[in-house]
Order: structure tokens, then C-alpha cells, then sequence
């Protein structure tokens, strides 16, 4: 890099269990400077003195990962920021100094400095299973395609950019790196830069794999379709990742019942659902690209023939807004009149079971 300095901002919260691993990465790090900044929202444990053992600065804010990302952007001197969450893990020493000279010269390509870089993930993992869809998620990572861009992935980005943006908003505890990372992709362009960054999978491991994606899901689709009303209420039974356990959908499937009686009405609800149809419409190519990655041992590394044929042909043919409502009919159905009851037979069973136990 020709900046002299790139600040490394990690949140935390209670993290003394994974930050002397990425701290311990930052500091054997070659051919950069760095400026390693802990953002600290209150944590109990160990977390604040293993970041000043480290060497690291430590600043502490309110907590909540979008204001704490922002109050270590605020202290941070570097003309460069990479965003780091505290499980992640460096895999080459000079993985920082690769990462930062591949997007100074993208910039001088694109002839623009609004240029904002992730890496391609890999899952660090406790617990064996899941590999296909561990692995479509990894393989997703590598492309720069809407809603696919997150947190675990790391964003480095000039600091005069990342101002020009806004920093991460604070509404939520949650949703801070999406809501960046697309208006990155309004206002700039991503890059997927080189080296591969580890994350852990412990919350797919604590809550299961598939709630957790579905889970996702909803978040994703009702985030896209505007409704805030809901992310008001989810706020309350959203937890942190490091108090999550086995997760249970029926309070989100309540919220979503509550949210549809007393804060959308009918109209409202018509709307939301249509525009949650939309969302599942627009990213109808990853049922494609997941075929692509179920035959990657056929297919070879780098071919995606399901992909092409959804952006070639079935992509243009269902893009009308008769196929959203369709879709978000669909998506209403499925969603409240089947997983809503599912779950709540299963997770009122569960419950069951422990009183009894």
C-alpha cells in the first residue's frame, strides 16, 4: 500500500475466547503498518486487557457493532480501514499487504477511488455435517453479487470513502454490514480480493444450520421489502452471537403475525408481501449457482453452465412484476401456513420435553 498505515477495526463484545487469534494474526502480519483498534461495547470477560496485552488501541463505545465499528473508525489514523469481526483469522502473513495492493490497483483500473474490498471466506468448524451447504456459501463469497456481501467477509475501503458513505448505521444491532456493503454497491464498486479469511461457524453450529439460513432468509427478504416494523420488534429476541444456543423460529413467525395485524393491515400487508417476492425473484439465480456447486466435482473448478442458463434466459423471462406477486403469494402460504405451524408444534413440543425433564 502506498498509505502508510491501515487501521484494523475489531468490535467486540465478551470475545476473550477468539481475540488473541486475530490479534495474534494481525501482529505477525509483513510488509504493511497497522493500526489495530479493539471497539469494545462493554464486554465482562477478559476481552479489554487481552487487547491492551496485544498492543491494540482500545476504544470504547455503546454496544451494538455498527456504533462500535464507527467509533473505531473515529479514532482510527490510517488512510485505509479494514473492518474485521473478532473470530476471523489471516491465513498468509502477507495476506493485508496483498489485500491492499491488489485494490490500489483496481483504483488506478477503475480510474476511481470508490472501491471497497472483501475476501472470500472459508468456515473455521467445530462440528462435522452440512459440508455441500457450508460449501455453496464459501463458493458464494468468492463473487460480488447483491446480498451476498457481509461482515465475516472483512470490508477494507479508503477512510475519505467510508466518511463519503455515512460509516455503518446504528439503528439496529444487526444488519449494520449489509446495509453498507449495498450501498457500497450503489454509490462504489466491490472487488474480491486475494487470500482467503477464515470465519467461524459457531453460530450455524449453536442455533443448526438450517434455522439459522431460513432465519437469514427472513431477515433478508423483510430488510429488502422495507419493513421496518418488524426489525423494531426483532430487536427483543435477536441475541448476540456469542449468547446464541438452539434457535427458535416461532417468536420471529409471532412477530411477523403481530406485525401483520397491528402495524401493516391488509393493504400494508399486501405490499410487504409483494415486495418479499421480488426479493426471492431476484435471488432466484442461487438455486442455479447451488445446482453449479452440488456438481463441482463434475463440472470442475470456475463453471457455472445452471448460472449462465438463469441469467441468460430464465432470469430475463420471469422478471415482471406479475411473477413478484406470484412469488410473494407463494412466500406467504409457505411461510405462515406451513414453517409458522411447524414450528410452533416442534419448539412448543420442545419445551415440553425440558419442563418435564
Amino acid at each position: 500500500m502506498t498509505s502508510p498505515l491501515l487501521s484494523v477495526i475489531i468490535p467486540t463484545l465478551d470475545e476473550a475466547a477468539n481475540l488473541p487469534s486475530i490479534l495474534a494474526d494481525l501482529r505477525a502480519q509483513q510488509g504493511i503498518g497497522l493500526e489495530i483498534i479493539v471497539a469494545d461495547g462493554g464486554s465482562r470477560d477478559v476481552t479489554r486487557e487481552l487487547a491492551a496485552r496485544y498492543g491494540a488501541i482500545l476504544v470504547a463505545a455503546p454496544p451494538g457493532r455498527g456504533r462500535q465499528m464507527n467509533a473505531g473508525a473515529l479514532a482510527a489514523s490510517g488512510g485505509f480501514l479494514l473492518f474485521l469481526h473478532a473470530d476471523s483469522r489471516l491465513t498468509d502473513v502477507f495476506m493485508l499487504r496483498n489485500a491492499g495492493a491488489f485494490l490500489e490497483q483496481a483504483e488506478i483500473r477503475a480510474g476511481r477511488r470508490r472501491l471497497a474490498g472483501h475476501f472470500p471466506i472459508k468456515f473455521r468448524r467445530a462440528l462435522p455435517g452440512h459440508d455441500l451447504a457450508f460449501r455453496f456459501l464459501e463458493e458464494k463469497s468468492l463473487g460480488n453479487r447483491p446480498h451476498t456481501t457481509n461482515g465475516d467477509q472483512g470490508f477494507l475501503l479508503r477512510r475519505d470513502f467510508f466518511t463519503e458513505l455515512g460509516g455503518f448505521d446504528e439503528a439496529l444491532s444487526f444488519l449494520e454490514d449489509q446495509k453498507l456493503a449495498e450501498r457500497i454497491r450503489v454509490q462504489g464498486t466491490w472487488v474480491t480480493l486475494p487470500g482467503r479469511l477464515q470465519t467461524s461457524a459457531r453460530r450455524f453450529e449453536a442455533e443448526g444450520f438450517y434455522r439459522r439460513y431460513l432465519l437469514m432468509g427472513i431477515i433478508m427478504g423483510l430488510h429488502n421489502a422495507g419493513v421496518a416494523a418488524f426489525f423494531k420488534r426483532a430487536s427483543t429476541v435477536y441475541p448476540a452471537q456469542q449468547y446464541t444456543a438452539r434457535l427458535q423460529l416461532w417468536p420471529y413467525f409471532s412477530l411477523i403475525m403481530t406485525m401483520l395485524r397491528h402495524d401493516l393491515g391488509l393493504w400494508g400487508s399486501v405490499r410487504a408481501w409483494f415486495f418479499v417476492g421480488r426479493f426471492i425473484r431476484q435471488n432466484a439465480w442461487q438455486l442455479f449457482f447451488f445446482i453449479d456447486v452440488a456438481l463441482r466435482p463434475w463440472l470442475g473448478a470456475g463453471r457455472y453452465p445452471w448460472l449462465r442458463f438463469h441469467d441468460r434466459w430464465l432470469g430475463p423471462l420471469i422478471g415482471f412484476s406479475c411473477f413478484d406477486a406470484l412469488t410473494g403469494g407463494l412466500a406467504f402460504v409457505w411461510f405462515m401456513g406451513v414453517l409458522a405451524p411447524w414450528f410452533w408444534i416442534v419448539e412448543r413440543r420442545d419445551r415440553q420435553g425440558v419442563g418435564h425433564a
